[in-house]
């Protein structure tokens, strides 16, 4: 198991022991870095589900206020009109047999993938390399759509989707360490607000069990939450 390091200790022993409020969190790491980089703020939320149970599985989306802060690669797989609107809303990778190939040889070079309705019945296939990664469009999320311009469109944005992990957890990246603590705070409260409005209809008890706030190299602060 790889040990923390110095620096990683320091900020640990002087982090907030309880759950604060969500800007006490994101103040306390944006004031100690753990890394140089501009790191990406994740907010990790324990969910009191049934993980055996497929209809208490979570998943959804999010669109974040200020953004994620992130470039996001969007591929849309469509033909003809579909195509040319995909383009044209800022798609970086569009096409349909020529890019089914050359997922099926691997390449998953982006953040998103949108499909149309038709293209889907020819996407499905692509489940092998695609599924592992989260990259599967699905109508859920609204990844699989005749309106793919909006799509790519929220999709650059800042809409961001999020799902339970098989443990029970979801863990959503909701800004960078370099914005604003109040943006981040309306980020944060977002997910949040949409993580609790996926709340399985049969769950009985606790749905909205932990949660914290960390960076990508620094420490989880725990926050105040109610179901």
């Amino acid at each position: 198991m790889a040990r923390h390091g110095k620096k990683y200790r320091a900020i640990k022993e002087k982090a907030p022991k309880g759950p604060v409020e969500l800007e006490e969190a994101i103040e306390f790491l944006k004031q100690n870095p753990a890394a140089k980089f501009d790191e990406t703020m994740e907010l990790g939320i324990h969910l009191g589900v049934d993980t055996s149970k497929s209809d208490q599985t979570v998943r959804g989306t999010v669109n974040l206020p200020h953004g994620s802060g992130k470039r996001v690669r969007v591929a849309v797989f469509a033909t003809g009109a579909a195509a040319d609107k995909a383009r044209e809303a800022g798609a970086d990778f569009v096409g349909f047999e020529d890019l089914i190939e050359k997922v099926k040889g691997g390449w998953t070079d982006f953040d998103v993938a949108i499909a149309t309705n038709e293209a889907m019945k020819e996407v499905r296939k692509l489940g092998k390399v695609l599924g592992p990664r989260g990259l599967m469009p699905n109508p859920k999320t609204g990844t699989v759509t005749d309106d793919v311009a909006q799509a790519v469109t929220q999709s650059k944005a800042g809409k961001v989707e999020f799902r339970m992990d098989k443990h029970g957890n979801v863990n959503v990246a909701f800004g960078k360490r370099s914005f604003d603590t109040a943006k981040l705070v309306e980020n944060a409260r977002a997910v949040i607000a949409a993580v609790r409005a996926e709340k399985p209809a049969g769950l009985k008890g606790v749905y909205l069990r932990r949660c914290s706030v960390s960076t990508t190299m620094g420490v989880g602060v725990k926050v105040n939450i109610t179901d």
